[in-house]
């Protein structure tokens, strides 16, 4: 059984760009900018930004679809799913994005076998959307609480490894035994001392697995020790 357990982000890391901003981008009703730049203020978290702009939504199903359909993910994504499938390590999606987003896009790719922990996108009528929030936690502002979903692997005995780009994956790469950091999450990671390998797309990421799994991989910050018990093959 694999000692590492991967949680990997959606917008941004998986997908080329991001979905709940071109959703808005496309769909949004006037005003959802600014709700997003009361978030960026801090004046409000990520759960309220979300659930206020997604209710600015005017776009029947069909219409989402298409717009969907034309969303692109890193091209090696599904090699590393599938290279991670083979070497038997439990891999999730967690976003604090929209689930039906993502359901459909890796369903594109043939990937429906991933599960996704992300927030909840249901309609409401021929073109209204809400945003349900069954990862939420009392004490954390977004959507989805990532850190839990680490804690919960940690509690299985599992070594985490989070791949994420930005700023939703701040708070869970602490709680990580490793970062696959993209974009953003570089810079975080390296100011805040936490182990991590800065990658560029999903190439990398494919091409570092079969030395994670060894427990040979050094990373920024110094050598990730690794028990014999856990260099599993």
């Amino acid at each position: 059984m694999s000692q590492w357990t991967i949680l990997c982000d959606f917008d941004g890391t998986v997908s080329v760009e991001d979905i709940t901003d071109s959703v808005l981008e496309r769909f949004g009703r006037p005003g959802w900018q600014d709700i997003e730049q009361a978030w960026k203020r801090g004046e409000i978290g990520s759960r309220e930004c979300m659930e206020r702009q997604i209710a600015l939504l005017d776009a029947s199903r069909e219409e989402l679809d298409a717009h969907l359909d034309g969303m692109a993910m890193d091209r090696a994504f599904p090699a590393f799913a599938e290279a991670v499938r083979e070497a038997g390590v439990p891999m999730a999606v967690v976003s604090d994005g929209l689930d039906y987003a993502i359901r459909r896009i890796l369903g594109n790719y043939g990937l429906t076998d991933l599960p996704i922990i992300a927030n909840r996108l249901e309609a409401v009528g021929e073109r209204g959307w809400k945003l349900d929030f069954p990862y939420a936690s009392a004490n954390c502002r977004s959507g989805n609480c990532k850190c839990s979903t680490s804690g919960s692997a940690h509690a299985a005995r599992q070594r985490v490894l989070v791949i994420g780009d930005g700023a939703s994956d701040f708070c869970v790469a602490g709680e990580a035994d490793l970062v696959f950091a993209k974009h953003r999450l570089i810079e975080h990671c390296r100011s805040a001392g936490i182990p991590y390998v800065p990658i560029t797309s999903f190439v990398d990421a494919l091409d570092l697995l079969p030395t994670l799994i060894a427990g040979e991989l050094a990373v920024h910050g110094g050598e990730v020790p690794l028990a014999p018990s856990l260099q599993a093959a």
